[in-house]
């Protein structure tokens, strides 16, 4: 009898193990295949090109860092990079701050509170590209139509400009394109994080006596703290990485004033052929996309569990 129930056990045993290496890992082999096919193989061939002269088709041959070297010595790719620093620093501020005053408005109990957040979410869903060229009409430089046409009808004329035209103001003519169309997305998620945010902690700040900003500033601010980690990276990453708007509206004119490091990768590659030098600005956008992330996300985590 002992040895009937060892047996049994043994093959229940073994039935569990058959089981654990079955369907489970049949399931994921299709899946990793797909991400090494799609994802992988093509990062890898990046690294790689980036080290040669590759024009996109033909022989190729290593070139070790003359591509980094090309980058550093480049002041077209240093001043697209300086645009995108300042495109960034502009959308993260500007639209963060702009989302999160939507999301308090659209908090309050008033009555169109729901259609309102459909209006302010709304230009996300649209296009990057259509709303470029529905700015590009915006932004039309003629003194009867669009911002200029406006201006003129409520006795502000003077201020008519050639918003995309004007090297000095066409950067940030992009980044108001990029904010209006982005401020609804951190609305909803500076939105998720107030309908989280307790009633009974509010009540009990306004018995102690503390005011709308005092509430404000001392309760609600630091348990927004998680939406405001998640905005601040998604705009981060975005901002760095901005190419349909500017490539639609200004293909970075005039001259190189709104060009961003993902439009000189683009030209670099599909206009001049220099798919090794394209690669290697691909490479170094990368790393600074994810250098920047990961000392965003340490700070913000960190604030995060000081709230």
């Amino acid at each position: 009898m002992p040895s009937h129930t060892t047996a049994r056990g043994t093959i229940v045993s073994g039935t569990k193990k058959r089981n654990r290496l079955g369907p489970p890992w049949l399931f994921v082999v299709p899946a990793v295949l797909c991400y090494a096919a799609i994802v992988l193989y093509p990062s890898a061939a990046g690294v790689l090109y980036a080290f040669t002269d590759w024009s996109g088709i033909g022989d190729w041959s290593f070139v070790g860092a003359d591509n980094f070297t090309d980058l550093v010595h480049d002041e077209r790719a240093l001043g697209s990079l300086r645009n995108t620093l300042l495109l960034t620093v502009a959308i993260v501020v500007v639209q963060n701050g702009v989302g999160l005053l939507l999301a308090l408005g659209v908090h309050a109990r008033i009555k169109s509170r729901l259609v309102l957040r459909a209006v302010f979410f709304a230009p996300v869903v649209v296009s990057p590209v259509m709303i470029a060229f529905l700015w590009k009409y915006i932004y039309n430089p003629a003194p009867e139509e669009g911002l200029n046409g406006l201006l003129g009808s409520v006795g502000l004329g003077a201020l008519r400009q050639d918003w995309l035209g004007d090297p000095s103001l066409a950067l940030w003519s992009v980044a108001a394109m990029v904010i209006w169309q982005n401020a609804g997305y951190s609305m909803v998620i500076f939105l998720a994080g107030l309908e989280g945010i307790s009633q009974d902690v509010k009540e009990a700040a306004t018995i102690d006596g503390a005011g709308p900003v005092k509430r404000f500033r001392y309760v609600v601010w630091p348990l927004l703290a998680p939406a405001t980690t998640i905005n601040v990276m998604l705009s981060t990453i975005g901002g760095l990485k901005l190419f349909d708007q500017v490539f639609a509206a200004t293909s970075g004119g005039p001259g190189t004033s709104t060009e961003t490091l993902s439009t000189v990768l683009y030209k670099e590659a599909f206009v001049f052929g220099r798919y090794g030098y394209s690669t290697a600005v691909a490479l170094v956008l990368a790393l600074f996309v994810a250098a920047v992330s990961l000392v965003q996300i340490r700070y913000l985590r960190g604030r995060e569990d000081n709230a």
